[in-house]
């Protein structure tokens, strides 16, 4: 049972990703998500590390929304060893960047959802402490667990009448998986 379906909150969502050199000559390039920074402001692939080859870029800055009714699949992510938020990417062909961020959501119902398709990439990335404290928040506040009911069965009786055993046209019970065959009138 939901308390408040209409529960909202979002936060912005800065998404790093981590270009790294190819280990083999068909794939220059290995993109990875390696954090988000919860609050983060507008960026555009902003770069904000390099070393060597490997260089990390602040690629956009997605709403993460939270709804009242997701809240089981929150509580879900939240309980696992180790808690994470996952980014919905789509390759982005002939544009400068070479991703475009679609979505970061912190149910893996969701990104389970979204890896069905096998069109976006979906990135694990672990939760930082103060989305972990946002989150549990928002599930706190809005979660109720549902009570289980068990359906009771009709008590009509469905045994008491034979349905479908066979082709009528067979005449005896012994012959049902026989095949029919056609009467033949009989010259005389």
């Amino acid at each position: 049972m939901i308390k408040n379906p209409a529960a909202y909150r979002s936060l912005p969502i800065g998404v790093v990703l981590r270009r790294s050199p190819g280990v083999t000559r068909w794939v220059p390039w290995v993109w990875t998500a390696s954090a988000v920074l919860p609050g983060a402001g507008p960026a555009e692939w902003r770069v904000l590390r390099s070393e060597g080859e490997v260089t990390e870029y602040h690629a956009a800055t997605p709403l993460l929304e939270l709804h009242g009714a997701e809240t089981e699949a929150y509580l879900h992510g939240l309980s696992a060893q180790v808690p994470a938020v996952y980014i919905i990417m789509r390759q982005a062909p002939g544009a400068d960047c070479p991703l475009d961020v679609s979505l970061v959501t912190a149910s893996p119902y969701e990104a389970q959802d979204y890896t069905d398709s096998g069109e976006e990439i979906v990135e694990k990335v672990p939760m930082p402490a103060s989305l972990i404290a946002f989150v549990r928040e928002f599930v706190e506040a809005h979660h109720a667990d549902e009570v289980f009911v068990k359906r009771r069965r009709d008590k009509k009786r469905v045994d008491l009448t034979q349905d479908g055993i066979g082709d009528e046209r067979i005449a005896k019970a012994a012959d049902i998986y026989a095949s029919p065959t056609l009467k033949r009138r009989r010259l005389q």
